[in-house]
């Protein structure tokens, strides 16, 4: 079972930066990570991806975050970070680290971003 712990969540005034962390663990087997990913939820709305990164590097990014937010990974796909730059009230929402191995998918728990305006 992997477990995944994210860090770096706050309050942060609008136009201001938070960094996101997110380290994977699993005992002491290879985590053997494919895609390491955030996503975002918002009272009253789905969750929706922020930004993937995959294994050999590639990255995606949710349209609402383009040219702002940046994520990254150690090199062992155990860590991933997410820069987070002029940061927006609609911003605001829980974050959560995600990491696809295999066929299957784990999830953190989440933590709170919130942008004052």
């Amino acid at each position: 079972q992997v477990h995944l712990e994210e860090s770096g969540g706050g309050l942060v005034e609008a136009g201001g930066s938070l960094r996101l962390s997110c380290t994977a663990t699993m005992g002491y087997d290879s985590i053997r990570a494919n895609v390491l990913g955030w996503y975002r939820q918002a009272p009253g709305k789905q969750r929706e991806m922020v930004a993937t990164i995959t294994r050999d590097g590639s990255t995606n990014y949710g349209d609402a975050v383009k040219g702002r937010f940046t994520i990254s990974r150690t090199s062992a796909m155990t860590t991933t970070f997410l820069q987070m730059n002029s940061l927006k009230p609609e911003d605001t929402a829980v974050y959560y680290c995600n990491l696809a191995r295999a066929s299957l998918s784990y999830w953190g728990q989440g933590t709170q971003v919130t942008v004052s305006s």
